[in-house]
This record gives structure tokens, sequence and C-alpha cells, in this order.
């Protein structure tokens, strides 16, 4: 069933912020992938807030004005939390979910007072010039699951990034299926024009990490003519 549907049914997912507040994210009962609260979206969002991008204690935010692109975005979640931490988001996704994303922004616009968010549909592969000029941010958690995009969104990457984007990306490691295979590919193609970089887990969220759920700082090669 497709996000869009009048019949569809809800239920809530609330996600706390380190400042008390709390993120209310709308999930559907039924529904794609891109329906429901992933965990490897909520440890990306709490990362997002650790003192190495915001600590106001020590006058460190590197969220305001920022600009922002989160790309296979379902919920909303981390674009939501960028976009309450000051930054200038867009989140993006299929058509399908463009409704509950939507939503999701409306329900937590209260929340969000220096930044700002909008949605707007991206089929990776497609073209990507209106997200042009590169973003200095790329967010992305729990793509890297589906063979058929694997190729389309390594271009997309390509296209979107340029020498000063850092692309987050966020995944749980799965060992069922063809989910090794399909990992194993996606960072095969990576790595012919990006550098990985693994966060470890005492410089993310110390409640919200798990040895199963990876992040990474991907940034584009320097090309050397």
């Amino acid at each position: 069933m497709a996000a869009h549907s009048d019949n569809l049914k809800y239920f809530v997912r609330e996600i706390e912020k380190n400042d008390g507040r709390t993120l209310k994210l709308k999930q559907c009962y039924m529904g794609d992938v891109g329906c429901v609260v992933w965990d490897a979206a909520i440890v990306l969002a709490k990362y997002l807030e650790t003192k190495q991008f915001y600590e106001p204690s020590s006058g460190v935010n590197l969220w305001p004005g920022s600009s922002v692109l989160e790309l296979g975005a379902g919920t909303g979640v981390v674009g939501l939390m960028a976009a309450t931490l000051g930054a200038q988001v867009t989140v993006t996704d299929l058509e399908d979910l463009q409704t509950l994303l939507r939503l999701n922004i409306q329900e937590n616009q209260a929340l969000i007072s220096n930044g700002s968010i909008t949605a707007k549909v991206l089929k990776w592969g497609d073209d990507v010039s209106e997200f042009l000029p590169p973003p200095q941010y790329i967010l992305m958690a729990d793509c890297i699951y589906y063979e058929q995009s694997t190729i389309p969104l390594v271009e997309s990457l390509k296209l979107l990034s340029g020498p000063e984007t850092c692309v987050i990306c966020c995944y749980e490691q799965r060992t069922e299926g063809i989910n090794p295979v399909v990992e194993k590919q996606f960072f095969e193609l990576l790595q012919q024009n990006f550098s990985c970089e693994k966060i470890p887990s005492d410089k993310q969220d110390p409640e919200f990490s798990s040895p199963d759920i990876h992040i990474l700082h991907i940034r584009k090669k320097v090309q050397i003519c």
C-alpha cells in the first residue's frame, strides 16, 4: 500500500532530542520500507547532536546555515533533526512517500526555528540539477538494501557531491539473504570515486548506537590530472 492511501493508519514514534524536546514521527501500519522509522535513522539523527557538530555550552554548532540534502528520507527523522539544529534541509524520496514525509514536517514544524526543511521527489539515477550546487552535507540512513538501486545511488552521489561535501551514511549491516552481496557491490562501486572513514562508537551518541549499525563519513577523492 502506498503512503498516500486515504485509509492509511498511523502510529507515532517519538525521538527525544538532547534539549528535551521531542520529534514525533508518524509511521504507517502498512506500506513500503520508507514508512517506518528504522534503527539506523535514529542512530544517525542522534549522531547529528553529538559534540563534534553541536555543543551549545562550548559554542560549537556547525549546523546553522549549512546546506543539507537527505537521500531516501522515509519518515524524515534525520532531516528533521538537522533542521531543528539550524540546517537548511531538503529531504528527498520517491513520489509515494511524499505525503507521509510532508505530514511529518508539518507535525514537527514548531521545533524548527533557525533552520528550514523542504520535501522533494528524487529517484536515484534521475536528473539532480535542481539539487545543485552540491550541499555541504548529504545524509543517508539505511539506503543500502536493494540490488537494483545500488548503481543509481552511487551515480547520484557522484553528481550531487562536490569537493567539500561530506556524505554521512548510516546503515545496519545485515547478514541474511542478498544483503551482504548488495553491501559489497555498493562499497566496491563507491570506493572508485570516494573515500570512507568509519566513525568509532565513542564518537556516536552513547545511548543510540549498536555494533551492527555503522556510521561513515564519505568524501569524493581528489582527482589528480
